[in-house]
């Protein structure tokens, strides 16, 4: 009989970022490491070094996004509106310093 061996590195808990898959016994979010892979171009190895992961951790996270693209891909775009949003917000307020 073959067995299922379950990687229990990715949980949820509502207490937690609001639910949003965290890497176990780390408060990195999920979003946060794949967004470094996607939009900044790392590789495993460079985000296991600024996440202060190991390597395991890492592949894990990358699997939970491939496995939950569309769920993942929708944070990280609600994420993106969000942070607009602020920068919109402070620079009324003329609480945004840009350097150019």
């Amino acid at each position: 009989m073959a067995t299922i061996h379950p990687i229990d590195t990715i949980m949820s808990d509502p207490g937690n970022h609001g639910g949003q898959p965290i890497i176990a016994g780390t408060s990195i979010r999920v979003v946060d490491v794949v967004a470094s892979h996607i939009y900044r171009g790392l590789p495993p190895e460079e985000l296991a070094v600024n996440f202060a992961l190991d390597m395991g951790q890492v592949y894990a996270t990358l699997a939970c996004y491939y496995q939950h693209k569309a769920e993942v891909d929708a944070r990280m775009h609600a994420d993106a509106v969000e942070a607009q949003s602020l920068l919109a917000a402070f620079e009324s307020q003329g609480k945004l310093i840009r350097v150019e």
